[in-house]
């Protein structure tokens, strides 16, 4: 059986035996081969084990990713007994804002970033079928709002969050402070915002600074990955000398 790597993290505080600290690091996705999954209920199983905690501490660095697993991932810790904190480490972008909105105290360090943007789909069928897929989506988007409106209080209207919703906006920590989708600006930090190329390829307004690091990373990884390749056959020639009797 294939083991499918989860998006999180889920372990005790080292010093502290009544904190938990959960790590979403990654695109959010549901994924299911030969009866191993990686879903919210996984993620529920995984969020049990820690116990009789009484705070989970929750850091994102996210793209987002499936909307369905997301917001159950939003209910499920919206229902632990514990007082939450969640940490934007870099970024939580599309679903993974929604459950940043999951904590009774949002921090973001002043180079943070948070999106937002109304849920999308891909869809085939005949009339009614795409009419119920458009009804559903609307029924997706008002949890959506329910969530941020339900952290941003009366800083945030409704009209207000479904224009920032329909233009899929990339907002700062300030900004995301004014507007009540986080408590806390922290001092910048060195975590860098985590970008999928594929995935941030089909957001209209991805910022370009996020788009170009992603590249120049890729590029460093290709780098890196050529260059352990060249020491790894270096060291399979030298070895090979060593064996017919050759010096080095």
């Amino acid at each position: 059986m294939r083991t499918i790597k989860k998006f999180w993290e889920i372990k005790a505080a080292k010093n502290d035996a009544k904190a938990g600290e959960v790590y979403i690091y990654s695109e959010i996705s549901s994924a299911q081969f030969w009866g191993d999954e990686v879903t919210a209920q996984t993620f529920k199983a995984d969020l049990d084990e820690l116990g009789d905690v009484s705070t989970l501490n929750i850091y994102i660095n996210s793209p987002g990713g499936s909307v369905f697993e997301g917001n159950s991932i939003y209910n499920i810790i919206k229902r632990h007994k514990a007082h939450v904190n969640v940490y934007v480490d870099g970024l939580a972008a599309s679903i993974a804002s929604v459950i940043a909105m999951s904590g009774d105290a949002i921090f973001m360090p002043a180079n943070a970033m948070m999106m937002i943007h109304n849920p999308w789909t891909l869809a085939q069928g005949n009339a009614d079928e795409l009419r119920k897929q458009a009804d559903d989506m609307d029924r997706i988007r008002e949890s959506l709002i329910e969530a941020y409106l339900g952290k941003a209080g009366e800083k945030l209207d409704r009209d207000r969050l479904i224009a920032l919703l329909d233009a899929e906006t990339w907002l700062t920590a300030q900004e995301c402070l004014e507007l009540g989708l986080c408590d806390s600006i922290e001092a910048p930090n060195s975590v860098a915002a985590k970008v999928d190329t594929k995935l941030f390829a089909s957001y209209r307004n991805t910022p370009d600074a996020l788009l170009n690091q992603t590249q120049e990373d890729e590029k460093q990884a290709e780098k890196e990955r050529l260059e352990r390749e060249q020491l790894i056959a270096e060291a399979q020639t030298n070895l090979l000398k060593l064996k017919n009797g050759g010096i080095i």
